[in-house]
């Protein structure tokens, strides 16, 4: 016995090396995930650092979403470090982490990729090269569907080109739920809408974005920017009491009644499938069960508009009392209703006849003397050569330009592609008429260019003057004074300065020198002066300057006194609408997961009207083609857009005297179908100083009791005007009933001339209603 103790003690002696290398060798994340009952589970990879997790989970974990009952599944090939590592234990209840590769089969069974709610793909928006990300993570794709056809995957994607790659994939389907965010089409379509509506860009972050509201006592412009910023867009099936009824009264009832804003809804195809209708008018009615799209502060509020009853609840006053009722779902909205709904001037809040003005119009729009592509989404014009497009500082200065869209483009022959088409497409939206269309110049390294000329060369008003944004020879000659936006754009090449670490004798690059391009330009053109002209300074010049860097946002004002520490959101640039950073998408990847209708409403907004079908024609790899103008095509102009109306004239002029916000949303849809979502005001109307400033801040949604003043713009939704496409008036009675005659014309020519803060610092490009 003593024989075979001693004989045991000896083998497991000299066991113990190997013992100690097994257990050296074992992964501390190398584990599986095991599924809980009843829970699900997401997988996150691609670019997983400590600011791409911190994005992603702020606004994925954010307590305003209703029950998150899922747990997030990080996955990368490098161990976290220390910092990503206390933020996973922070988070240990709801977020796992493994080491592995999703291009390993193995490792995509250790994360039960097959029973994962979905799959999402983080880019490096900081990438030396764009077309190498984009290949990686499509790489991860191709490999997750090799694995899991059925996988819901929702990926970055930096460049629009390679969009294309994915519809390669024989198992990618929109209709499984699988979606593509593409940063430089979001990004440069938020930006062209903001040269049409300054401020957009950053009222449309913060809409898609999770933040909690911020309250301030003090009666400053920082109260009223946060009281918007927790404003969020949600989705929800509408109750059947609206069935039957017209968007406009569907909308008018959810915000007198309920405090929400409706903007949108979802309607099946004739042939299938779904469709988006964006404030469509009263010549549309809503079926029963229909998906809205609200603007509000959390998701139970939203829950409101599935269960109103038009029986039991249209005259509660309490909201938290509307609940569910016993009621059957066929009672709808009847007659009796409309003594409960705020009228104005007499005004049914019925159907208006839309329609039939409408058709009366359309043969007027038919006789336009346009071309637009063969979807008939965009305005389109005779390919031309870049030399035929391209001035000399002469003649550019000899067209007299007014009222246009200058680009200031500080790159370089190899900078890689920025894409100019995703923003050059929403300025050309069909839904414009062609005197509409304001006259975009490109100021830049022609070479550059030269590279991108071929996506841009079917669009019209397009010109090119070859130069430097830096040089102020430059900037005067193409009118960068009177011009309607000056749009700042970066080169995103990672070419910071070259900084040496003497200690451990390493050379690295300082990422906020980035910027660096950008930035001198905003401060070249501010620090200009133009005598004689109404933008005397280059601060009163309307500018938008894109960021790569959310902390270099401090130095484009000089008289702001943000922290280096605020976040962007937070910084007075960002709330001028003045700066936008491609970091602000983040917040995409968490809305596209619990609805990826939100990305489908967010693209059509922006992008002007990207469709399926032109996704296949850019997939190609061709330019756009010319379209017949018949009834179909010059149908698809039938959209609305977004648009900016002043109060200080015409017919909202009585409401900006003293009005409230309430009155000018139900007289403004009631009578004009004009759905309106936003305020951009001036920043020291609410605290006068002795030398007020021209910049505005955006308000999203404000309260119904809100006080306007004349100076103000108003964000809104409008429908395609029919009226105005030829410059003539054989329908302007018709017209003026069923929309306001907006004129897109710079306020540089309509402004008049007054020591009033409210009316003389108004710099904006903005929709200038005119007496009906």
């Amino acid at each position: 016995m003593v024989f075979f103790i001693f004989g045991g003690l000896a083998m497991f002696a000299s066991y113990v090396p190997e013992i100690i290398e097994l257990m050296g060798n074992r992964k501390k994340y190398g584990g599986s995930y095991t599924s809980v009952s009843g829970r699900k589970h997401l997988i996150v990879c691609g670019h997983i650092t400590l600011e791409s997790v911190s994005y992603f989970l702020k606004d994925f974990l954010h307590k305003d979403r209703d029950d998150v009952n899922v747990e997030v599944v990080f996955i990368h090939v490098v161990p976290p470090n220390l910092e990503l590592e206390a933020l996973f234990k922070r988070h240990f209840t709801q977020v796992e982490f493994f080491e592995g590769s999703v291009l390993n089969s193995n490792d995509l069974s250790r994360v039960k990729m097959e029973e994962a709610d979905g799959c999402v793909i983080l880019a490096n928006k900081y990438c030396q090269d764009a077309d190498i990300e984009d290949a990686s993570n499509i790489m991860r794709v191709i490999s997750i569907k090799n694995y899991s056809p059925r996988a819901r995957i929702i990926i970055q994607v930096l460049a629009h080109h390679n969009k294309a790659h994915l519809l390669n994939i024989p198992s990618w389907s929109a209709a499984m739920g699988d979606s593509v965010i593409c940063l430089a089409e979001l990004k440069l379509g938020f930006i062209a809408q903001s040269c049409l509506a300054p401020g957009f860009s950053s009222l449309m972050a913060n809409l898609f974005s999770m933040r909690s509201t911020i309250e301030i006592d003090e009666d400053s412009w920082q109260k009223h920017y946060l009281a918007g910023v927790g404003a969020e867009m949600y989705t929800e099936k509408l109750s059947y009491s609206f069935a039957g009824l017209s968007f406009p009264r569907v909308s008018e009832i959810c915000y007198q009644k309920l405090n929400l804003l409706l903007i949108a809804f979802q309607v099946s195809k004739p042939g299938g499938g779904q469709q988006l209708l964006i404030n469509p008018g009263s010549a549309i009615t809503l079926k029963p069960g229909c998906l809205g799209f609200f603007v509000a502060e959390s998701a139970k509020e939203v829950k409101r508009a599935n269960v109103w009853c038009a029986r039991c609840h249209i005259d509660v006053t309490d909201l938290e009392e509307i609940r569910r009722c016993n009621c059957p779902h066929n009672i709808k909205v009847n007659a009796s209703l409309s003594k409960h709904l705020t009228a104005f001037n007499g005004v049914n809040t019925s159907s208006n006849n839309s329609a039939k003005i409408i058709k009366q119009s359309f043969d007027e729009v038919a006789k336009e003397d346009m071309r637009y592509d063969s979807t008939g989404m965009f305005h389109w014009s005779k390919p031309r050569r870049l030399s035929e497009s391209t001035l000399t500082k002469e003649q550019c200065a000899q067209l007299n330009l007014q009222g246009h869209i200058v680009v200031c483009l500080p790159v370089g022959a190899e900078t890689p592609l920025l894409g100019l088409r995703n923003f050059v497409m929403p300025l050309r939206a069909s839904n414009f008429h062609y005197h509409e269309l304001k006259t975009i110049v490109l100021l830049g390294d022609v070479s550059y260019i030269q590279k991108e000329w071929e996506t841009l060369t079917c669009f019209p008003k397009l010109l090119v003057l070859p130069g430097s944004p830096l040089s102020r020879t430059d900037l005067r000659a193409v009118g960068v004074n009177l011009c309607d936006m000056c749009v700042i754009l970066c080169s995103h090449s990672n070419t910071g300065s070259t900084i040496i670490n003497f200690a451990g004798g390493q050379m690295m690059e300082d990422p906020s020198l980035q910027d660096r391009e950008s930035i001198l330009t905003s401060l070249n053109i501010k620090s200009m002066r133009f005598p004689g002209t109404r933008a005397v300074s280059g601060y009163s010049i309307p500018m938008i300057t894109e960021l790569v860097n959310d902390s270099n946002v401090q130095f484009l004002d000089q008289d702001d006194d943000d922290d280096p520490e605020t976040e962007l959101y937070l910084t007075q640039p960002f709330a001028c609408g003045t700066a936008f950073a491609i970091s602000v998408l983040d917040s995409l990847v968490s809305a596209t997961y619990f609805n990826s209708d939100a990305l489908t409403l967010i693209r059509t907004m922006i992008t002007g009207g990207a469709t399926d079908d032109l996704e296949e024609i850019l997939a190609e790899g061709g330019i756009l083609l010319p379209g017949p103008s018949n009834d179909s095509t010059l149908a698809n102009r039938d959209r609305c857009r977004v648009a900016q109306l002043a109060l200080f004239d015409g017919p909202f002029a009585q409401l900006g005297d003293g009005g409230r916000y309430g009155d000018l949303f139900t007289k403004a849809l009631q009578q004009y179908n004009l759905l309106c979502f936003g305020i951009y005001r001036f920043r020291d109307v609410s605290s006068p100083v002795a030398n007020p400033t021209s910049k505005r801040y955006v308000i999203t949604a404000p309260t119904p009791d809100f006080p306007l003043v004349s100076s103000d713009l108003v964000f809104c939704l409008m429908q395609f005007d029919y009226c105005t496409g030829n410059g003539t008036t054989s329908n302007s009675a018709a017209c003026s009933s069923a929309n306001p005659v907006i004129a897109n014309q710079s306020l540089h020519a309509v402004a008049k001339e007054s020591s009033s803060t409210t009316a003389t610092n108004n710099h904006c490009s903005l929709e200038v209603p005119l007496s009906s």
